[in-house]
């Protein structure tokens, strides 16, 4: 990302509407900072919880320049989860969703992280919060049988499994399940899933997850990315509905859930619901929460 992109995202991200130059200077301090000290550094992200930041490290920094770097769908899990709940973190890179669920919420948690040198950020920071005893971190994707097979390493985030035509990129091999032989006797409440366009193939795998009643949630990112694989985002709407998935977007502010006509066109990542009564009761009792000046 482009300086003049990073600095755009950072001003017009809603928890920095009232605090733009903050963030700024944020983001300046951040950068000299890191480049001075050339270490990892342990930031308190939370109350109460801590994450590793490292430099070049996009998607957790993005915390620290921000609050929350995916502001509507990481509220939702603060506003949804509960320390009884089950959340299940398919592509968890450092685990920052995990840390929220699990550290913050206090749930218990399944992650999933396929590329070794991400999963070893990943464990980081679960041992930072002590979270070992309340989730399951796995080594491994998810796919539609067990096996092995390529993903590519150096993209940090964009970490994905390659292609056909994906010729060129650094490559390893790492094993894959599918999603019901790992969850047979688990009852998941939520599931976030940021496969970078191999949706199809996870979801192709957890059949038998997905019928589970207890599961009520899913935020999955689907910005086009199965194209690379001939997949078909409309063929993954079909089979969430066909599951009983409906498409929302969530205003954090105002709790409310807003009912959408296919995916998400205004973000990378689309909300699905199943019960969707239940889970405006869960929004309504959840407690009020600041997080920098924003409250939600």
């Amino acid at each position: 990302m482009s300086l003049l992109r990073t600095l755009g995202y950072i001003t017009s991200h809603p928890m920095n509407k009232d605090r733009k130059a903050e963030a700024i200077l944020r983001y300046f301090h951040w950068q000299i900072g890191t480049r001075i000290l050339g270490r990892p550094v342990v930031y308190e992200w939370l109350p109460g919880v801590r994450v590793v930041l490292r430099q070049g490290e996009k998607g957790m920094t993005q915390n620290l320049y921000c609050g929350l770097h995916d502001f509507s769908d990481m509220a939702f899990v603060l506003h949804t989860m509960t320390p009884n709940d089950l959340f299940i973190d398919i592509g968890a890179n450092s685990g920052a969703y995990t840390v929220l669920a699990c550290g913050f919420i206090g749930s218990r948690g399944y992650c999933f992280e396929p590329v070794p040198s991400t999963y070893s950020r990943l464990l980081d920071n679960l041992s930072i919060n002590q979270l070992q005893s309340r989730v399951t971190a796995l080594n491994l994707g998810l796919a539609d049988q067990e096996g092995e097979i390529l993903f590519s390493r150096d993209h940090d985030a964009g970490n994905h499994i390659l292609a056909e035509h994906e010729t060129g990129l650094a490559s390893i091999s790492v094993p894959v399940r599918t999603l019901d032989s790992v969850l047979s006797s688990e009852s998941p409440s939520m599931m976030k899933i940021d496969v970078e366009g191999y949706e199809t193939k996870v979801l192709a795998g957890a059949k038998e997850t997905l019928a589970k009643p207890s599961l009520h949630s899913i935020i999955m990112e689907l910005n086009g990315s199965g194209n690379r694989y001939g997949f078909d985002e409309g063929k993954i709407l079909e089979t969430m509905r066909d599951y009983g998935f409906l498409t929302y977007q969530y205003d954090p502010i105002r709790r409310e859930l807003h009912a959408l006509e296919g995916k998400n066109n205004s973000d990378g990542n689309t909300l699905f619901i199943r019960n969707v009564d239940a889970v405006q009761e869960k929004l309504a009792r959840a407690p009020r929460m600041t997080i920098g000046q924003t409250e939600f």
